[in-house]
């Protein structure tokens, strides 16, 4: 019980706290972990379908990951799979911006996953299942922002995976609940363009993957926690 208050705690206020891409005693003590310490990305990342990170596009710029614009950069993936998780990040769009975070990636049918959208909510106009923090064309937000999304300025976002049930943070805000293989997310699923892919909507252990889109993205804060 005192675990899980301590973790519980964490997600909603202090995992952003301190200095970037370090962890403070209470979220080692929590089991957090960092997936991105500010210098080396192949430590925790490679790109897809090879052994390092070989494209030019990512570069480390003052302890921030970021993802240049216009530049070929491959999707990048963790080296190892998850289950049950809480993964967290930290991201920043320019005006016009569009990336977003997979997970549950299998990297033998490529980068498909359930994608957390990140984009320029008020230039875009994106249709409901479009819009940052959805589950990419399945499954809309549940709730208004209490806050639009930040352009030029540090988002904060969430995904948190347990059992059959799925949650999306921003800015400390629950945005979606959802079941895996439920009847409303294998409904979203035959209507998108992933129904071609047997099983997608369902429970598997996967990667989590970053977007090569074109657009210029940053992250920085990228840390994990396991959950047994």
């Amino acid at each position: 019980m005192q675990y899980f208050f301590v973790a519980l705690s964490l997600s909603v206020s202090g995992l952003f706290a301190g200095e970037i891409n370090s962890l403070t005693k209470a979220e080692e003590k929590a089991g957090w972990q960092l997936l991105f310490e500010g210098k080396d990305l192949n430590t925790h990342w490679r790109n897809i379908g090879q052994k390092e990170v070989s494209g030019k596009g990512w570069v480390i710029e003052k302890g921030v990951l970021v993802k240049q614009e216009g530049k070929a950069a491959g999707n990048l993936l963790t080296r190892r799979t998850w289950t049950d998780y809480e993964f967290a990040w930290e991201w920043k769009l320019g005006p016009k911006g569009n990336n977003g975070v997979k997970y549950m990636v299998l990297e033998k049918r490529g980068a498909i996953g359930h994608e957390y959208q990140m984009i320029d909510d008020r230039h875009w106009q994106q249709k409901p299942m479009s819009q940052t923090g959805t589950f990419y064309v399945v499954l809309p937000r549940e709730v208004k922002l209490t806050e639009p999304v930040r352009i030029d300025k540090w988002n904060q976002s969430r995904i948190k995976v347990q059992g059959k049930k799925v949650e999306h943070w921003l800015n400390g805000q629950k945005i979606l609940t959802y079941s895996l293989g439920g009847d409303r997310v294998l409904a979203g699923v035959a209507k998108s363009k992933f129904k071609k892919f047997p099983g997608f909507g369902k429970k598997v252990t996967g990667h989590i993957l970053l977007t090569d889109h074109k657009d210029r993205c940053e992250f920085r804060n990228l840390k994990i926690r396991e959950i047994k």
